[in-house]
């Protein structure tokens, strides 16, 4: 917390407002009393930590009849999506059908206990089915030892640890790192290549490569398009129901309000509907045939009947390895993203090391759960379409969860026999409708453009390179550039030389009858104020920086303060006229006698855009101060105005600023220890509690001021501390309190007085 030491100082002047008479200093931070009392409050940050992990515990004791009944609706249509998804994602993956199931089941049922988010459905996903396909037939092609199942279980073991690890840990800050737009332009190219892959299932095409690159499936598919069979009618007419309800539906809500939760509903069914259809006109056109005319699921096995450790094998490991960073990217990804989404659309917020735990332990346990000793779920994360049905049917609690899952255990036990007949053409038709949610349209990226046409260029790459390659290449690239952009922006940061405009006086002003006038700093090129920019007064440069000054961005600032300086000012003292007494690198040409440039006074700093300053960029401020005062062959004041934070004051403090010093600065840590092969760090001290007020006594005497500082208790008597003439200026007050550092002030105004007054 920060804390403030106000000083009172008497009016000196009429004019001087009672704000003005105060002098406002920032107590030292004392990390003795911190560490205290952290350590005191250990036991309850303990407790509170392991009660988070648990947050069921923080509601279930409310549970009630109401809750219930919503609860079971929103579970039951939820479950009845998951079954026909869940196979045919399953499919995606390589894997069985009944893979799909067993990874739905885990997940519903493991949530509720873990999760913070009321709305959000656990299970197989269309993006991380796609990753885990790509990366069975990977495998698989050069090791065939392994199987599809083994590789899958293990991606979804060791994907979890390393979640649960990130949860448990708190770095659940590391997803904070991938924008929006990376994460929408892998999601839309998986979407892409996962549609493209089912075309020909949809059509009953053959010979068509599913798991290569989305453009070599594309051209594959229309190569092959005339051997296409009778599944194409299921899979066309399949398309042209789901989307006829959809949009008949949202048409019937518009003009029918009154009749919109039973329209829903209806809605939600045309999954449902479509596969109990399929699947009985499909066996009827197989009754007395020996081969079916249409591709088709065949045999389901029926329940649950195993549990156990799966079998890790090394080698297996590290053939995965490389898709394991892609595992748990998609998996936190996808499900934070979504949790947040509807969090803030229902007016709740979510835990995101919290979910990502809940994914880790659903992953991990689901890696135990199996039929017949195959230990059977793969990776699940969070449904989008399947969270949005969630929360529209009206969910109460996450607890909802467990309806769903008992719907697919009840698919499990009775209803693997009618699955024999599903048409693989109908289940593609259900897969293609569910991931075109996935993509984002036109409107997204027209907003992107206008937003920022950088992170339209990450999306974008993300998109090809998913499309031409893999998903997992995609996710590494839209990562890797939205991190390098972010890199980016910190290593050349903004920055403006600020300009002023006058301020019309206001009616106080005209009967206070002041002749002062206020004025606002805004960037000289500014795009609608420049015509009216007026400069700042002659030997004043006014700077604003726009991001922290740390390591990456150092040596660009100082390049372009010493860069403007030298651009608009005049040196200090003319260049030898002799070549041999002149610098080495010094190639500039003497200055024009009719040059109207002025010699540099001050610099004004706006830092209220600065939230971080480090060690380097304190040093790059006194390597900038050393060579302006070469150039102007004086030295040249530092104001700061808009300092946000106690610790970038205590920076500034440590480097010497703040107060008028004398003599040459050094480095406030030596890269070379001083003394030894390096430069001595001599020059300017490092401001601390028990020397800062000798500092201000020494500004005030070499300014010639009437103020006593030689004692402590007279640091009140300090006005405006005239540490560049004796004589008070009226005209410095500014009707806000000032900072105990004469060369600190809360605003530019404020700064630019000073230094003008310097």
């Amino acid at each position: 917390s920060t804390s403030f030491t106000i000083l009172p100082i008497p009016l000196e002047s009429p004019k001087m407002s009672r704000a003005s008479s105060m002098l406002i200093d920032y107590d030292e931070p004392n990390y003795k009393e911190s560490a205290i009392r952290f350590t005191r409050k250990m036991p309850s940050y303990t407790k509170d930590y392991f009660v988070s992990l648990f947050p069921i515990f923080t509601w279930i004791h409310r549970y009630n009849l109401t809750w219930l009944l919503s609860d079971v609706i929103a579970g039951v249509t939820v479950g009845i999506v998951v079954v026909p998804q869940g196979m045919g994602y399953a499919k995606i993956a390589q894997l069985p059908p009944e893979y799909g199931l067993y990874s739905s089941f885990v997940g519903l049922c493991i949530y509720c206990i873990f999760g913070t988010s009321k709305d959000i459905s656990i299970g197989p996903t269309a993006v991380m089915s796609l990753l885990v396909g790509q990366t069975i037939t990977s495998v698989t092609a050069s090791n065939p030892l392994y199987t599809g199942p083994e590789i899958a279980v293990l991606l979804a073991l060791f994907g979890g640890i390393v979640s649960l690890f990130i949860g448990l840990v708190r770095l659940g800050i590391i997803v904070d790192f991938i924008p929006n737009p990376a994460i929408a332009g892998f999601m839309t190219g998986s979407a892409i290549t996962i549609s493209i892959g089912q075309w020909a299932k949809l059509f009953g095409v053959t010979g068509v490569n599913t798991q290569d690159s989305a453009y070599l499936v594309f051209g594959h598919f229309f190569q092959h398009l005339p051997s296409a069979k009778l599944d194409a009618a299921f899979g066309i007419l399949g398309l042209i129901w789901l989307y006829a309800v959809r949009f008949g539906t949202q048409y019937l809500t518009k003009k029918y309000p009154k009749y919109e939760k039973p329209l829903f509903f209806a809605n939600i069914m045309r999954n449902g509907i479509l596969v109990i259809f399929g699947t009985l006109i499909a066996y009827l056109i197989n009754i007395g045939k020996s081969t079916s005319p249409i591709s088709i699921l065949k045999t389901v096995p029926a329940g649950f009947n195993a549990m156990g450790v799966p079998t890790i094998d090394t080698g297996l490991l590290s053939e995965v390895s490389g898709t394991l960073p892609s595992v748990v990217i998609i998996l936190i990804l996808e499900h934070v993203a979504i949790a947040k989404s509807f969090g803030r659309i229902n007016d709740y917020k979510i835990n995101p090391n919290q979910e990502i735990i809940a994914i880790g332990v659903t992953n991990i346990i689901g890696s135990f759960f199996g039929f017949a000793f195959t230990y059977s779920a793969y990776p699940n994360t969070g449904s989008f379409s399947r969270t949005a049905i969630k929360a529209r049917s009206g969910v109460r609690t996450p607890l909802a969860g467990i309806f769903s899952a008992a719907v697919v255990v009840l698919s499990l036990y009775a209803l693997t026999p009618a699955f024999y007949y599903i048409p693989d053409s109908i289940l593609a038709a259900v897969i293609i409708h569910a991931v075109s949610d996935l993509v984002s349209g036109p409107k997204f990226l027209k907003q992107l453009w206008h937003v920022n046409p950088l992170e339209l260029g990450t999306f974008v790459c993300a998109v090809i390179i998913t499309f031409f390659t893999s998903v997992e290449y995609g996710i590494y690239v839209s990562v890797a550039l939205s991190i390098i952009l972010l890199l980016v922006r910190i290593a050349r940061p903004r920055y403006s030389v600020l300009g002023r405009i006058p301020l019309q006086r206001s009616a106080d002003d005209k009967q206070a009858d002041t002749e002062r006038e206020r004025f606002i700093y805004v960037p000289q090129s500014h795009r609608s104020l420049r015509d009216y920019v007026q400069p700042t007064p002659p030997g004043i440069i006014c700077f604003r920086f726009d991001e922290s000054l740390t390591y990456p961005n150092s040596g660009f600032i100082s390049d372009k303060i010493i860069e403007y300086v030298r651009s608009t000012t005049r040196r200090g003292k003319p260049l030898p006229e002799k070549k041999g007494d002149r610098a080495w690198n010094d190639s500039s040409q003497p200055e024009s006698e009719e040059d109207n440039k002025t010699v540099l006074k001050a610099l004004v700093f706006d830092f209220s855009g600065v939230n971080n300053l480090d060690s380097t960029g304190v040093q790059m401020l006194l390597d900038v101060q050393l060579a302006i005062n070469r150039y102007a062959d004086r030295a040249v004041e530092w104001h700061f105005a808009g300092i946000t934070s106690p610790s970038i004051r205590k920076a500034l403090l440590a480097g010497g600023f703040g107060v008028k010093s004398s003599g040459d600065q050094g480095e406030v840590l030596p890269v070379v220890p001083a003394h030894r092969d390096g430069p001595s760090n001599k020059g300017k001290q490092v401001i601390t509690p028990d020397n800062r007020l000798q500092d201000l006594e020494s500004a005030g005497a070499s300014s010639g001021s009437d103020y006593d500082l030689s004692d402590g208790k007279e640091l009140h008597t300090v006005e405006t501390v005239e540490y560049c003439n004796g004589e008070k200026h009226d005209d410095f007050d500014v009707g806000v309190p000032r900072d105990v550092y004469p060369l600190f002030h809360w605003n530019v105004e404020e700064a630019v007085i000073a230094a003008g007054n310097a």
